[in-house]
């Protein structure tokens, strides 16, 4: 039974096919109910129960080979037959453009990409949040204006609703239901209730990121933000990181690339001064750990936020965040088609 199987294999592997008269002929001699194949499967009901599993796959293996070859054949001459007149009346009477990717989208997944290579896992949350997740969670004191409503949409109180205004929130989830180490990007949108003008919006994207283990420093947090800015932004790109404050690390810092428009010279971008702010950054505060029950003791981390329209805007060169948000034809067909 075995050599039958494996004389067929041969057969299969050398058997020439070029005209539809011949894939016919290689239905009926193989795949037809009366073909070889089926043949074989009655032959196998006399085999001993000790040989049926090995025999089994053989034929399994036989059948999936035939199969793979007849449709692949089908294919090439389906794809070649030219005697079809036929015409499809529904298609367009114009040829339909290819579209593009939405530039955020771009971006987004640039920068997924460039620290997915370095280890990060990716982890996204509900935009609806509740007040822990979004601020008691991340030391937030009750003062702080971001808690107003001036700055935070709230759909309810008492319990506190409301749409997150940072990813930060999915950094909380993931403490709670994940044992350190901990290297994750948080992609997502966010809410804000700030008026809309060219420089800003009451929605936006972000991408933070967080990583917590044993003896983590402020210098591997340096050398990560480096890498990212020149593969972003080119090899030659420099980052300098300016003392910040945020409630969630300490200590805090902005960072600074120098200016790609004008290569650090000074320009209206950069209001002259060759430095164009792309994020924040800084060691998480050992309150945020011990709110999610991670000793401070034994392990630091860092988190570092960016706006992707930010990185957008300086990547494009585009001077206006509303444009985003407009879906104009004319200025969306001016970003490169994805078509893999």
């Amino acid at each position: 039974m075995i050599e039958k199987i494996e004389e067929m294999f041969t057969k299969i592997a050398e058997e020439k096919v070029n005209t539809m008269q011949e894939l016919e002929n290689f239905r009926l001699q193989y795949i037809a109910k009366k073909g070889k194949l089926n043949s074989l499967f009655e032959d196998f009901k006399n085999v001993p129960n000790e040989q049926k599993r090995i025999i089994g796959q053989k034929l399994n293996e036989l059948k999936t080979v035939v199969a793979e070859k007849y449709q692949k054949l089908q294919d090439v001459f389906q794809s070649t037959d030219t005697t079809k007149t036929e015409k499809d009346l529904t298609l367009t009477g114009f040829p339909l453009q290819f579209g593009s990717r939405h530039p955020l989208s771009i971006i987004k997944n640039e920068i997924v990409q460039i620290f997915s290579k370095i280890g990060f896992d990716i982890s996204e949350g509900p935009e609806i949040e509740d007040d822990w997740h979004v601020f008691t969670s991340l030391n937030f004191p009750l003062e702080h204006p971001a808690r107003d409503m001036q700055d935070t949409f709230f759909l309810e109180k008492n319990p506190d609703i409301l749409l997150r205004t940072h990813t930060s929130s999915v950094q909380v989830r993931v403490m709670e239901t994940t044992k350190p180490p901990l290297r994750f990007i948080f992609p997502g949108r966010v809410f804000r209730n700030e008026a809309v003008s060219a420089r800003a919006h009451c929605i936006f994207h972000q991408v933070e990121g967080l990583y917590i283990n044993k003896n983590v420093s402020f210098a591997d947090l340096k050398q990560t933000l480096l890498y990212f800015a020149q593969e972003m932004f080119g090899a030659k790109t420099q980052i300098r990181l300016r003392p910040s404050y945020f409630p969630f690390t300490e200590p805090s810092a902005e960072m600074d690339i120098s200016c790609t428009i004008c290569n650090g010279k000074g320009c209206n971008v950069c209001k002259h001064s060759g430095w164009v702010e792309i994020l924040g950054c800084g060691m998480v505060d050992p309150n945020v750990l011990i709110c999610n029950n991670i000793d401070p003791n034994k392990y630091s981390g860092y988190a570092f936020g960016m706006g992707i329209e930010r990185i957008t805007m300086l990547k494009y060169q585009i001077n206006d965040i509303r444009l985003f948000f407009e879906n104009d034809i004319r200025f969306l067909s001016q970003f490169t088609p994805e078509l893999t």
